[in-house]
């Protein structure tokens, strides 16, 4: 962190400090820099005590264990030491105590005593004692809700990236040219101060110097970053847009905004802004996933997918910073497509009364906000079926830049989603017309079709035989169609989607 990053975090921790605040969370793993932090604001008089999950009591500059407050090896007597009416000016700073605040381990009588201690910061008068909770997972339990405040300390920009990598090179003597500097600096974005120099390190033990051939190390260092948090995966670029059969309309914005997205700095100057996603609604099994997978390979950048299954979390808060840490993380890896599938289930129950629907809404209203103010190269496709469990805030322009309608496929896209798969399997030949195959498949998906084929091209390996129209044809008259196996559903989607005003996937 640079001098003018410190300062600056330094002065906003300090007005909390001054305004009161009793406890304060610094949701954080790098305990060095926050240290740091917590020092500079700390007057002279202030002491400033240390509880490690070690169960030590230890010197705050020097973390050796100190003993001289009785229970140095229990949080619970550490803390009675300063729960008393006696004027005092003091930090106490506890790292990793999370387990504490767990509902299944959490402690009553710690709980209580941090908040009888906050509320005798507040309330009497000369106590003064802060309570800075030091942790590298964000638990608060729900009677301290009210008492505690989160503080962020951001990720570092392109300026303070580049200030890091040049002081590296100036400690260990290396050349690193101003135009490698500023490219790996952008690739280095989201992540931490400590990250950056781990692979600085990484890259100058390898081969001695820091260069742009480091930019593949970058990448695969920050996909460790997304298997750790368990909330995101990274998905092979196995798809294209050739592979998408029809949705001509869809392709062909997506070519265009690859054009915007490879060209960030021009795009800009040029007074566009940064694009910020797609949303595109349809019939299941119509292509919508598939262009998803299909966008990242245009855009020439990692495909991430966000489990939103893995974000509603058990504790106070854990949903919330689920969703902070896989936007996080998709900006560590950015530029990268973010695709959210089955949008809808995300935010199921929103506006509802209860502790679910409470967090859903709260949820809702983070993500919006990100989507809404992002200025990350996080390209963002999401995809939903059932748009009427979608809040209308998401159908309005400004969330995304363009709203999609994905329908069931017409003859000429259902002719070019037959050729694809037979091509696929080596099986397009003068033996199959596919234009006589048209008619039978009125009603059908791109999965209904693509089923077709593969049980066609089964059958055909199992009896010896080549594969021709006759044999589609047979396999398409004993298979039932999304048309008709969810008819109900289908028409009822239907008349949702005629209330809306989307732009058409095929023109």
């Amino acid at each position: 962190m640079k001098q003018g990053e410190r300062a600056k975090f330094a002065e906003r921790l300090a007005a909390y400090v001054d305004a009161l605040r009793p406890i304060i969370y610094i949701y954080h793993f790098d305990f060095h820099a926050v240290d740091d932090l917590i020092t500079r604001i700390a007057e002279k008089n202030t002491a400033i005590h240390e509880y490690n999950e070690a169960g030590h009591h230890v010197d705050f500059k020097h973390k050796m264990p100190k003993g001289a407050l009785p229970g140095s090896d229990n949080l619970n007597a550490f803390l009675a030491a300063f729960d008393d009416n006696e004027p005092k000016n003091a930090f106490l700073v506890l790292k990793d105590v999370h387990r504490y605040f767990r509902p299944e381990s959490a402690d009553a009588a710690i709980i209580a005593r941090l908040k009888s201690i906050a509320e005798r910061t507040m309330f009497r008068e000369g106590v003064y004692v802060t309570v800075f909770l030091v942790c590298s997972d964000l638990v608060i339990p729900a009677e301290l809700e009210k008492m505690v405040t989160v503080f962020d300390i951001p990720l570092p920009g392109d300026r303070e990236i580049k200030g890091i990598i040049e002081d590296y090179a100036r400690d260990f003597q290396i050349e690193v040219a101003t135009d490698v500097a500023n490219d790996l600096a952008v690739s280095l974005r989201g992540l931490s101060d400590f990250e950056i120099q781990q692979i600085l390190n990484l890259a100058y033990q390898r081969s001695g110097m820091i260069g742009a051939e480091d930019k593949n190390l970058i990448l695969s260092e920050k996909e460790q970053i997304i298997k750790k948090s368990g909330i995101l995966e990274v998905l092979p670029p196995d798809a294209h847009l050739d592979n998408v059969g029809g949705l001509n309309n869809l392709k062909k914005y997506l070519k265009g905004k690859a054009h915007v997205f490879s060209r960030p700095g021009e795009a800009r100057s040029f007074g566009i802004d940064p694009p910020k996603g797609i949303l595109i609604i349809g019939m299941p099994g119509c292509g919508k996933s598939l262009t998803a997978k299909a966008t990242a390979s245009q855009f020439e950048v990692p495909l991430l997918r966000l489990d939103v299954g893995k974000l509603m979390g058990k504790y106070v808060g854990e949903s919330e910073n689920n969703l902070r840490r896989a936007i996080s993380t998709a900006e560590a890896v950015a530029p990268c497509v973010l695709w959210i599938d089955e949008l809808e289930k995300a935010f199921v129950g929103i506006g509802g009364q209860g502790g679910g629907s409470d967090v859903t809404t709260r949820l809702f209203g983070q993500f919006l906000t990100w989507l809404q103010e992002k200025e990350s190269s996080v390209y963002v496709v999401a995809t939903s079926n059932d748009i009427s469990a979608l809040p209308p805030e998401f159908l309005r322009k400004g969330r995304f830049d363009e709203l999609f309608l994905v329908d069931l496929p017409n003859a000429e896209e259902r002719r070019r989603i037959f050729e694809i798969h037979l091509k696929k399997r080596k099986k397009l030949s003068d033996k199959v017309d596919v234009l006589k195959l048209l008619k039978d498949t009125e009603g059908y998906s791109g999965a209904d079709i693509e089923s077709v084929v593969k049980e066609t091209v089964e059958a055909a390996f199992i009896a010896n035989e080549m594969i021709d129209t006759e044999k589609l044809m047979k396999v398409i008259k004993t298979t039932k169609s999304i048309s008709i196996t969810l008819k109900e559903k289908i028409e009822n989607l239907k008349l949702i989607y005629e209330k809306y005003d989307f732009q058409k996937a095929t023109v």
